[in-house]
């Protein structure tokens, strides 16, 4: 059954609201951590997924309208997967005026002949372009490496580093690579994997899959996206307040030496702005607390 007139028009509406609210999310980021600046050349690192996709459209239309000016051009690695459709990203990018260079490097062997079969290979083969990337980066001029993780990749990454790595670490939105030679950004910091699944479909990306690993449904990262669905479908809400816990480190309120003196820590004469507020009132679910109404009370 074909949708009326009326499903259309609202349909398009809904897209079109969707689209510019992740241009104004793309833009907040960018703005924050200064990703972008005047005459930037910003390598966008297209996989076929719907996350680069969506990353490459964003910029190429923040690039049209943003007071500075910076140029944009594609890359991808083909990793020579058995399949692999080499003609997709080629034939849209051109169709949609993007200027674009394609790697061959052979990383699928590779990664097949290190490790075992039903070992997880997403860490081997994540090393391997990133060495590939950097490379191209440099031999094409690019001051900025755009990636096209989200919100969501970067809080999952937190759980992942808290419970199989013992440490307080995310993913940066902005970060300087090993080497100390290129700039990495990820402008999609601020949008939800949700609204990217969204936008994708309604753009019509010829997506296409990654077959070099197969499902691998015990990944651990599988396991912590499922965990934070769940809470979220339970508790609406709260996979954006971990993030926003992200943007609000209180050093002095955790455990690490190398972040704050706490072996040096002297009273001192006048309020302590890293003091203890570990006996303030619980936070209103939904609201800021007013100190003035709710004082620090002394049992």
């Amino acid at each position: 059954m074909q949708p009326t007139l009326r499903q259309t028009q609202k349909a398009e509406y809904e897209a079109n609201k969707l689209a510019k609210r992740l241009r104004g999310l793309v833009g907040r980021a960018i703005g924050d951590f200064n990703m972008i600046g005047p005459g930037d050349k910003v390598m966008v690192c297209l996989s076929g997924g719907k996350d680069s996709y969506a990353l490459l459209d964003l910029l190429l239309a923040l690039r049209d309208i943003a007071p500075v000016k910076f140029d944009v051009i594609a890359f991808n690695l083909d990793q020579k997967q058995p399949g692999f459709p080499e003609h997709v990203l080629p034939d849209y990018l051109r169709a949609r005026g993007v200027p674009f260079h394609i790697a061959e490097q052979d990383t699928h062997t590779v990664v097949k002949r290190v490790i075992p079969d039903g070992k997880t290979t997403c860490g081997l083969c994540s090393r391997l372009r990133r060495g590939v990337i950097y490379r191209v980066a440099t031999e094409l001029g690019a001051t900025r490496i755009a990636l096209g993780h989200h919100r969501d990749d970067m809080t999952e990454t937190l759980f992942l580093n808290m419970f199989y790595g013992g440490k307080l670490k995310g993913m940066s939105p902005k970060l300087v690579s090993d080497d100390g030679k290129h700039i990495v950004i990820r402008p999609l910091a601020y949008c939800n994997e949700r609204d990217l699944i969204d936008f994708a479909l309604f753009r019509q990306f010829p997506i296409i899959p990654c077959n070099l690993c197969g499902s691998q449904p015990n990944l651990q990262r599988q396991a912590i996206k499922e965990m934070l669905r769940e809470w979220e479908r339970k508790f609406p809400g709260r996979v954006e307040n971990i993030f926003r816990a992200m943007q609000n480190a209180v050093p002095s309120h955790l455990a690490d030496p190398a972040l704050f003196d706490f072996r040096n820590l002297q009273t001192q004469d006048t309020s302590y702005a890293d003091g203890d507020i570990g006996f303030d009132p619980e936070p209103l679910v939904g609201a800021d607390v007013d100190r003035k109404r709710f004082p620090l009370t002394v049992v």
